[in-house]
């Protein structure tokens, strides 16, 4: 008699968790291999997101403070300062997106707005690191027509996958 494996709801999200967390993991190798900077498409906030759409708010903002933590420690990247920026940036987004969906109802503005908002939060607390010298980079790493693309991308992602929760 065949059996099924049937995931449960108890061991889904550790599960999702580890293939985020293998994903981020290998992102430099699996740029390397396609001889394209993955990271350019913002994986932590992909990981991020699916989290949104696919577990609960918990256990986004667990990743959302955490993963840039996680890259630190196994690749040395981001220097602690920039992971500190990320992760705040991330779990920004996440409490906005809950925020701003509780404002507005619109999957599609809430996450779109999120993005933004805590894009320009990341900016200016970049920013002021910078004038304080804590870092030496440039202010902007990932070309904006990147992020606009990036963003977009997500956010119809988003809006399209509540949209279809709603209907099932």
């Amino acid at each position: 008699m065949a059996q099924s494996i049937v995931l449960n709801r108890k061991w889904a999200y550790p599960l999702f968790d580890l293939a985020a967390i293998a994903f981020v993991y290998f992102i430099p190798a699996l740029s390397h291999m396609l001889s394209f900077p993955l990271y350019l498409i913002e994986p932590m906030r992909i990981v991020v997101i699916l989290a949104l759409v696919h577990t609960h708010k918990a256990n986004a903002l667990l990743l959302a403070a955490t993963l840039p933590f996680f890259t630190l420690l196994v690749s040395g990247h981001p220097i602690p300062p920039k992971a500190i920026l990320i992760s705040g940036e991330l779990v920004i987004n996440v409490l906005l997106f809950f925020v701003l969906l509780n404002l507005t109802k619109s999957k599609f503005t809430a996450i779109l707005s999120s993005i933004i908002l805590s894009k320009g939060i990341y900016y200016l607390a970049k920013y002021i690191i910078i004038q304080l010298a804590v870092i030496n980079s440039g202010l902007v790493s990932t070309s904006l027509w990147i992020q606009l693309a990036t963003t977009l991308l997500f956010s119809v992602y988003v809006a399209l996958l509540f949209k279809k929760k709603s209907s099932s």
